[in-house]
């Protein structure tokens, strides 16, 4: 019974770090609000500094690592493999809102399927997949954090926020 317990209190920390990072406002602002209302055109935008990502870019890497955790967890073999430089050219950037709102789509689709994914997960399986799940979910915190400030950056980021 307390093993049972302590499952689903992990799942139910895990469904919530998910939602909290995708779609739930909760402490800071999730990926779902970092990208919304923007147009192509503010996806593609570039400040100054070689180093720093597009929001774009950013979210095609957000993309390319949960489609695989998907594919890893459908049992699926991964055969898109890229290394972490490659993740960010996922898509072809272009000033064109109909590809941007197809990216916005499929990062709606794939935080979908992970959730479905994951409250259907086997209680066994919990424990093996519970450090691969936080990494994804600090990942995905920490670059929509660089969305956000790109987004002020450019003057997007509503000042309601």
């Amino acid at each position: 019974m307390l093993k049972e317990n302590t499952t689903k209190r992990r799942m139910d920390l895990l469904l919530n770090v998910l939602d909290s990072t995708y779609e739930k406002e909760s402490w800071y602002a999730p990926l779902k609000h970092a990208i919304e209302g923007i147009t192509a055109e503010q996806a593609t935008w570039r400040p100054a500094g070689e180093a720093t990502k597009t929001i774009w870019e950013n979210v095609n890497h957000l993309i390319y690592y949960k489609e695989r955790l998907v594919s890893n967890m459908q049992g699926i073999e991964w055969t898109n493999n890229l290394d972490g430089d490659q993740t960010f050219s996922l898509t072809e950037q272009s000033n064109d809102d109909v590809e941007w709102k197809k990216i916005v789509k499929r990062a709606e689709d794939v935080y979908q399927k992970l959730r479905q994914l994951l409250t259907n997960t086997p209680e066994e399986e919990i424990e093996q997949l519970e450090g691969k799940l936080l990494d994804i979910f600090l990942h995905d915190a920490y670059h929509t954090g660089q969305i956000i400030q790109i987004r002020k950056m450019q003057g997007s980021w509503p000042s309601h926020r």
